[in-house]
């Protein structure tokens, strides 16, 4: 993430809290600008003055996403740690969202689709998931050179699957902090060295 850039505050991160909320409820055929501007406690009028289109709403949802995002790193800094440390944290992170924030995976979801057929939201979305795959990669690598990870670890290819496990675990019947935690256990064992053989005769 871009180290200027300057979170959204004020009217507007109210404006686009909402939003996200109808979204998880209703998707974006649901939204209603005058039902967002009833939450937030404005008319429309000053809605519009906020976001004078249902495309400039869309992007501002998206940018409030890539906020939080950024605040969960500033929050908890890793790039200090051990690999293994670090791909824990990024763990602890989506849990997080999980347990505290649920509607953000169904809003994230909304937006990559509709980021397909539109550049504004694409432009927004495309650099937040190539960061997130990004840092997934770079921590795979990291651990491969400290030997904490498998030496034949392809990182990128990891990333994608670390990335997609995650995602993969809100979509199953059976979703929640559990089934998520298991699953990293299982992303943990897939990717970390085998400890070097004793030699010892058994």
């Amino acid at each position: 993430m871009h180290p200027d850039y300057e979170p959204i505050t004020g009217r507007p991160a109210e404006i686009a809290l909402a939003a996200r909320r109808l979204i998880a409820e209703r998707g974006f055929e649901g939204l209603r600008t005058r039902d967002i501007a009833a939450r937030v406690g404005i008319n429309v009028a000053t809605l519009h003055y906020h976001v004078p289109s249902k495309e400039a709403l869309i992007e501002l949802v998206a940018r409030s996403l890539r906020d939080d995002f950024v605040a969960q790193n500033v929050t908890r800094p890793r790039k200090h740690l051990p690999a293994l440390d670090q791909l824990r944290l990024e763990f602890l992170d989506f849990r997080e969202t999980l347990v505290e924030t649920p509607e953000i995976f169904i809003v994230m979801t909304e937006l990559t689709e509709r980021a397909r057929r539109d550049e504004k939201v694409k432009a927004v979305v495309g650099p937040m998931l190539a960061f997130a795959h990004g840092e997934l990669a770079r921590i795979l690598a990291l651990g491969s050179e400290e030997g904490t990870f498998r030496a034949d670890l392809d990182p990128e290819a990891g990333a994608l699957m670390i990335f997609g496990t995650m995602v993969a675990t809100q979509r199953s019947p059976r979703r929640g902090p559990e089934l998520f935690d298991r699953a990293c256990a299982e992303l943990l064992r897939s990717v970390q060295a085998q400890p070097p053989e004793s030699g010892l005769a058994t």
